[in-house]
């Protein structure tokens, strides 16, 4: 069994269109079936690209077949989940960030106040308004911001600074129950998404309890952001 087809379990397991995949990672419309087809190996280019953007998958699984599909290490842990028997989800870590007057080798921590306008790309937030921060395990982040609120404690406190990964809206997919930054009709908001009750709709979920889950179009939502990490301030 080659790279591709485990990939394709991995494809089942989570729900995921190929299709879309390869578009959110750069790849020819078409290029996963083409290779499974064709029984052919994937390059070390590509197959770095899946790693780095299924960030649950286990590399070794991938690579020879070893080991269990999902990883099992310390930034990962087992939820339970009303739609599926369990998910592996990525656990918020703290890294350390350094300041930096570079803008082409920082990532802009962009202001709570342009948000909103940021992620949907109606403000163009200009480079005096943001500061700037290198931080070597956030590859592939495009902006940083800080978590307003409370209603994803204990995992995502106010003042936290999360590093997200902008997501294509055209032919978009979510992986299920990953936190994500959405530039919405009721403003910029940070949860877990879930299935909705129909395929026009998600389920955005808070960590904190006591806040209840809700329903959100996706013609309400203008643009989309994935977390991948987390600067917790001493």
């Amino acid at each position: 069994m080659k790279a591709i087809d485990r990939l394709y379990e991995y494809f089942s397991y989570k729900g995921i269109r190929p299709t879309a995949l390869e578009k959110t990672i750069g790849l020819a419309n078409g290029y996963f079936s083409a290779q499974k087809n064709r029984n052919a190996d994937m390059g070390e280019g590509k197959l770095n690209k899946i790693i780095d953007y299924c960030r649950d998958i286990n590399p070794e699984w991938l690579l020879t077949g070893r080991g269990d599909m999902l990883r099992h290490d310390d930034s990962y842990r087992q939820l339970d989940v009303d739609d599926a028997d369990s998910v592996v989800v990525h656990e918020p870590r703290t890294h350390v960030a350094i300041h930096t007057d570079r803008r082409d080798e920082g990532i802009p921590l962009i202001p709570i106040s342009a948000m909103a306008g940021f992620l949907s790309g109606e403000i163009s937030v200009m480079d005096y308004e943001c500061e700037y921060y290198v931080v070597p395990d956030f590859k592939g982040a495009d902006f940083l911001i800080r978590v307003k609120g409370d209603s994803m404690n204990p995992e995502y406190r106010p003042g936290d600074v999360v590093a997200c990964r902008r997501v294509p809206m055209q032919d978009i997919f979510f992986q299920w129950n990953k936190v994500y930054v959405l530039d919405t009709n009721q403003g910029a908001i940070i949860k877990r998404i879930h299935k909705g009750g129909d395929k026009e709709h998600i389920l955005l979920i808070s960590d904190n309890k006591d806040y209840l889950p809700f329903e959100l179009h996706l013609k309400d939502v203008y643009a989309v952001s994935l977390v991948i990490g987390t600067i917790r301030p001493e």
